[in-house]
């Protein structure tokens, strides 16, 4: 199968530059190579005086009255297994399960981050050991709006009756898995703060990817195809269950776990007595607890392929991945994110997308005029002028232009955010800044639904002109920094407009 997927041309940095893949920032002022060569000339082992072992660290759980609290202990895992490896033969989604902190959400991700060898190289840096140059100290990186961050921690890991609270080891030998959480919960201001989450903020952070979501039940007729495209572009792709008394039901009839993130690491076409019947592979990090409608481990339904693709397909064990056919997919899952380094698989073709960033900020009494454009101050929100220039074979209707604002929060606690409601209005322009007088008159080229998560994206068909996209929070006077991402199939411009 040709793949259609190129690299974006990235604008937002030159390579080397802070914040960069090659440069991270340096998390918390932390730099992981001269605190590891200190302590090894030293002969010490890392204690991280900013993530300190303690309860505080530990953060809030779900269940733990203050006796389970008062058992924690937090050890090295060569203390846990004297054989312990950070990495065994590669990685791989079965390499851990999921303990008592609720981030399915998370661990989803990391399953999906799996598949993407120079990506997860990337997050997960080589050449770390509990042998060689061993110190109790490790590092990760994840992009956090718009720069690539270093975490360092030390290898202390929170256990209960000598088991870790949290990630375990599927093997009881290797903690890639474990240490990587607990990078990711020193960003998140303790592990208690990693509870209830949407794939879509650990796959973005893992990439600083495209992403987009779909709601199952309003999903485009050929989402299959969407995603088999997006799998030939080293995609990542996670998906939530249902809540509620519907999630609850769905559970008990045919095992999918309710309220519950899971990652999607695969499609596949199968002939079934004559029939095309399209399969999406799904993962429950839990290690278990499996759909059993058709299609799963134990289908008849399997008898009816191929000898080849039940050998490749079928495996007869609860290791929490099974397959389920699209319109179920469909019907008993809610929503699937897609996280890609091209929007090429929306549509299929082979162009190469330019990206453009801008940092910007709603200052309340100065730049936050809020959404309505019956304001009379909505015009002093942040005005960015884009430029769509021709692309050839463009026609009206292609999808060119794909939109990103994602809001920053200040908080050290991620369990205290609380994120406005956003979205942008685009019009088609004239030279210079929009004023008062032309925003209340003209009808908008565009208005997206406000949306309170962390990013929304959406697709738009934009002739070749110009225009001014105007991102607002809901209302006057909310107070945020936020990023926007525009990516253009084909050469842009987008600069803020500061004229009047």
């Amino acid at each position: 199968m040709t793949t259609i997927c190129v690299e974006m041309i990235l604008s937002s940095y030159e390579d080397g530059d802070d914040g960069s893949p090659s440069n991270p920032l340096k998390f918390k002022g932390q730099d992981y190579e001269q605190i590891k060569e200190a302590l090894l000339s030293e002969g010490g082992k890392f204690e991280d005086d900013l993530f300190p072992a303690n309860l505080e660290s530990l953060g809030e759980l779900e269940d733990f009255t203050q006796e389970r609290l008062s058992e924690v202990e937090w050890l090295r895992p060569h203390e846990l297994n004297p054989d312990a490896s950070f990495i065994m033969d590669g990685v791989s989604r079965f390499d851990f399960k999921q303990g008592d902190v609720g981030n399915c959400w998370f661990l989803s991700s990391i399953g999906a981050l799996t598949f993407r060898k120079s990506l997860m190289e990337r997050v997960v840096p080589p050449n770390q050991s509990f042998k060689d140059n061993y110190a109790g100290i490790f590092h990760f990186k994840f992009w956090r709006f718009g720069k690539w961050v270093d975490v360092v921690i030390d290898d202390l890991l929170p256990t209960r009756n000598g088991v870790p609270v949290s990630v375990s080891s599927s093997s009881g030998k290797e903690f890639w898995a474990p240490l990587m959480e607990k990078a990711y919960a020193k960003i998140c201001g303790s592990y208690g703060d990693m509870i209830a989450g949407n794939p879509s903020e650990a796959l973005k952070d893992f990439s600083g990817d495209v992403h987009v979501t779909y709601t199952l039940s309003k999903s485009p007729s050929d989402l299959w195809d969407i995603m088999d495209r997006a799998f030939q572009c080293r995609t990542m792709m996670g998906c939530c269950s249902f809540s509620g008394d519907k999630g609850k039901q769905i559970f008990e009839q045919l095992g999918v776990v309710d309220g519950h993130a899971f990652a999607v690491t695969k499609v596949k076409r199968v002939e079934s007595e004559g029939t095309s019947v399209n399969l999406v592979r799904i993962w429950n990090p839990w290690g278990e607890k499996e759909w059993s409608g058709d299609w799963s481990d134990k289908s008849d339904l399997w008898t009816t392929v191929s000898e080849e693709d039940r050998d490749e397909c079928l495996k007869v064990r609860d290791d929490g991945e099974f397959w389920i056919k699209m319109e179920d997919f469909r019907q008993y899952f809610e929503d699937m994110d897609i996280c890609c380094n091209s929007p090429n698989f929306v549509e299929g073709d082979d162009r190469h997308w330019n990206c453009y960033v801008k940092e910007g900020r709603w200052e309340a009494g100065v730049s936050a005029g809020g959404f309505s454009n019956g304001r009379d101050d909505f015009w002093t929100n942040p005005q960015y002028r884009l430029t769509v220039e021709e692309v050839d074979g463009w026609s009206e209707g292609d999808k060119n232009i794909l939109v990103s604002l994602m809001q920053k929060h200040d908080e050290e606690y991620r369990s205290k955010v609380s994120y406005h409601y956003i979205g942008c209005i685009i019009y088609k322009a004239p030279q210079g800044k929009l004023p008062s007088s032309v925003l209340q008159y003209v009808e908008p080229h565009h208005v997206s639904y406000l949306s309170p998560a962390r990013e929304f994206t959406e697709l738009h068909s934009l002739e070749p002109g110009e225009y001014v996209i105007i991102p607002c929070t809901d209302q006057a006077g909310q107070t945020a920094d936020f990023l926007l991402t525009v990516y253009s199939k084909g050469e842009a411009k987008l600069q803020l407009s500061d004229d009047y």
